[in-house]
C-alpha cells in the first residue's frame, strides 16, 4: 500500500508540473486601473489648456484599458476551464488519495510501523511513507491552491462587470465631449476656404477617388496657401491612424474579389481615428460609394485619404497636429457578454469595422505601408 501510495503522489505531482504563465487574473486588475485613470483624465479634461488634446488622450486610454480588459478577462476564463478541467480530470486519484490519508490517520499508531515481512519491512515502509510525506504535503498545496485561484478568477469576472460598464460609459462620454469640443475649436490656421457650391460640382462630375483627388484645387474659395511642410524623414514611421490589423494589403482581392489600391484595416466599433502627422484637411464628407471620407495633406504632393468613418471631425482647409482626431468608426459598442464570450475569439469579430486607407503622391496611388508601420513593415 505505502509504495501504491508513493506511486500515486509521484503521478499527481508529476501532472501538475506544468509550465507557468502570466497572470491573467493580474493582468485584468492592471486593465481596471486602466480604465480607473481614464475616468480621472475625463474628469480632469474640463479644466485642461487644450481639450481637444485632453479629451483625445482620455478617449485612448478608455480604449487601451477596454482592450486590455477584454483580453485579461478572457485569460482569466481560459485559465478557469483549464483549471476546472485539471481538477476534474483528477478527481479519482485526488478521492484515492484522501482515502488513503484517511486510511493511515485511523489506523492505530503502533500498526503504521508493523509489516507482515518483520522488523526489516516495516523499516523500508517507515522509510517510503518519509519519503512519501512530503510530495504528498506538496500537492496538496497545489490543489488547494488551484481551488483557490478558481474561485478568486470567478470573483474577479463577477466583479470586472461594474467596471467594464463604467468603462463603457466614460468611453461613450468622452467621445462626446470630444466630438464637442472639435466642434467648438476655434484656435487652427486655415490654408483655404472651402467653397461649398465648388465641392458639389465636383463631386457631381466625378465617378472616382483618382478624379476627386486631381479636382481637388477646384474645391477652395480663392487661392489655397503655399505649404513647405516636409514629412518624408516619417516614411515608413507614420502610426496607423486608428488602432487596428491590417485586413487586406494594396492589390489584394477582398471577400468580394476586388483589389484596391490602398490597404483596409479592421477595427473595433467607435475606434477613434486621428491624424498621422501634422496635415491639411483638404476634404470631408460623403463620396460616392465610398462612405464618409476624410483627404490629409501632410505635404504638397501627398495625399492621405481615408474612407470608412461614422463621423468625422474638423473643418476642411485646416491645419492640424499630428494625433488630432478626424471622426469615429462606426458600429455599436460592443455589449458586455460580447466582451466576456471567447466564442468568437480570433474570428476577427472583434474589429467588425473597415478604414480604407489610400496614399497618393502626385497622380498616382503609392502602397501605405511604405508610409505606415503596420505588422509587416514596422
Amino acid at each position: 500500500m505505502r509504495r501504491g501510495l508513493a506511486l500515486l503522489v509521484l503521478a499527481l505531482w508529476a501532472g501538475g508540473a506544468a509550465a507557468q504563465t502570466p497572470d491573467p487574473a493580474e493582468a485584468a486588475r492592471a486593465a481596471a486601473l486602466q480604465l480607473e485613470e481614464a475616468t480621472l483624465s475625463l474628469q480632469e479634461a474640463d479644466q485642461a489648456r487644450d481639450r481637444v488634446r485632453a479629451l483625445t488622450e482620455t478617449v485612448r486610454a478608455y480604449e487601451a484599458g477596454l482592450a486590455a480588459m477584454r483580453e485579461g478577462l478572457r485569460r482569466a476564463a481560459r485559465r478557469e476551464a483549464q483549471l476546472t478541467a485539471q481538477l476534474a480530470a483528477r478527481e479519482a486519484e485526488v478521492a484515492q488519495l484522501l482515502g488513503t490519508l484517511q486510511t493511515i490517520e485511523a489506523s492505530p499508531p503502533p500498526l503504521l510501523i508493523l509489516h507482515p515481512a518483520g522488523p526489516l519491512g516495516s523499516a523500508r515502509s517507515a522509510m517510503i511513507l518519509a519519503e512519501v510525506t512530503p510530495a504528498i504535503n506538496a500537492r496538496a498545496a497545489q490543489l488547494r491552491a488551484q481551488v483557490q485561484e478558481v474561485q478568486t478568477l470567478r470573483l474577479l469576472q463577477e466583479s470586472a462587470v461594474d467596471t467594464l460598464e463604467g468603462g463603457l460609459e466614460g468611453a461613450q462620454e468622452a467621445r462626446t465631449a470630444l466630438s464637442k469640443a472639435v466642434a467648438e475649436r476655434t484656435d487652427l490656421p486655415l490654408r483655404f476656404t472651402e467653397d461649398p457650391v465648388r465641392t458639389a460640382i465636383l463631386i457631381d462630375s466625378v465617378e472616382t477617388l483618382d478624379g476627386f483627388a486631381s479636382g481637388l484645387s477646384q474645391i477652395a474659395e480663392g487661392e489655397i496657401a503655399e505649404s513647405d511642410a516636409d514629412i518624408s524623414e516619417l516614411k515608413g514611421e507614420l502610426p496607423l491612424p486608428v488602432e487596428g490589423v491590417v485586413l487586406h494589403r494594396m492589390g489584394e482581392a477582398d471577400a468580394a474579389g476586388i483589389a484596391r489600391d490602398g490597404i483596409v484595416v479592421a477595427t473595433r466599433p467607435r475606434a477613434l481615428v486621428t491624424a498621422p502627422a501634422p496635415v491639411t484637411i483638404r476634404y470631408m464628407g460623403p463620396l460616392l460609394d465610398l462612405g464618409n471620407v476624410a483627404i490629409l495633406e501632410p505635404q504638397p504632393g501627398t495625399l492621405i485619404a481615408l474612407s470608412g468613418l461614422s463621423e468625422l471631425f474638423g473643418t476642411v482647409g485646416q491645419v492640424i497636429p499630428a494625433g488630432t482626431p478626424v471622426g469615429l468608426m462606426g458600429g455599436a459598442a460592443a455589449e458586455m457578454g460580447a466582451i466576456l464570450s471567447t466564442s468568437g475569439e480570433g474570428a476577427g469579430t472583434e474589429r467588425p469595422e473597415t478604414l480604407y486607407i489610400e496614399v497618393r503622391e502626385g497622380e498616382s496611388p503609392v502602397d501605405p505601408e511604405t508610409w505606415f508601420q503596420t505588422d509587416r513593415s514596422g
